[in-house]
């Protein structure tokens, strides 16, 4: 089974208050650089969704073996990101989508969810929480495409999985890699401080 991993990385970080948390530092390097190498090292062909106005974070992955996906109009909420990103997936492959915001997840996380795929391969495969709760990545089968493909607004692909929800398979990942996502910059220091 052919899989495309998916970075979604257009968000406007607006509750960062000014800053950019695909640009914080991570292990010495911005976040957004450290995902799209913990994506890469599956194997993976990578696309990265990308805002028109955010140089930095194009230059985050500069040099990095991804394909930059542009969304001209990332104001109109994730499912734009998550369009234009999927247009550029080859039709009759499976894409895993990725959040650039979850500094937890490691290669190994995304190489459990893959390995999954090719024993179910018509289900849809969501990274949980060691305690159960849904998280990322999450794997779309090909025939999803125009599901995806119809998605507006700023819900990401909730009604898809909704709709499928008989698909939905977790793929337990270890303590909360799959859900912790950094929105402020609170969440910032309280996470830097939790590792320290």
């Amino acid at each position: 089974m052919s899989v495309v991993i998916l970075i979604l990385a257009a968000g406007a970080s607006s509750r960062m208050r000014g800053g950019d948390k695909c640009l914080e530092r991570v292990a010495g390097q911005p976040l957004l650089r450290q995902v799209a190498l913990r994506a890469l090292e599956t194997g993976c062909p990578v696309l990265v969704a990308l805002p028109p106005d955010r140089p930095l974070r194009a230059a985050a992955v500069a040099g990095l073996a991804v394909t930059r996906v542009a969304v001209p109009d990332p104001a109109q909420g994730m499912a734009a990101s998550l369009v234009a990103g999927v247009r550029a997936v080859p039709e009759g492959t499976s894409v895993l989508l990725m959040l650039a915001d979850l500094p937890e997840i490691t290669a190994d996380d995304l190489t459990q969810v893959l390995a999954m795929a090719a024993v179910h391969p018509g289900h849809i495969l969501r990274g949980a929480a060691a305690d159960g709760t849904a998280g990322h990545p999450v794997l779309f089968p090909p025939d999803l495409r125009g599901d995806l493909l119809e998605l507006t607004g700023d819900a990401g692909a909730r009604s898809v999985l909704q709709r499928h929800k008989d698909r939905v398979r977790p793929v337990p990942l270890p303590a909360r890699h799959a859900v912790t996502d950094l929105d402020t910059p609170e969440d910032w220091a309280a996470w830097r401080a939790q590792r320290s």
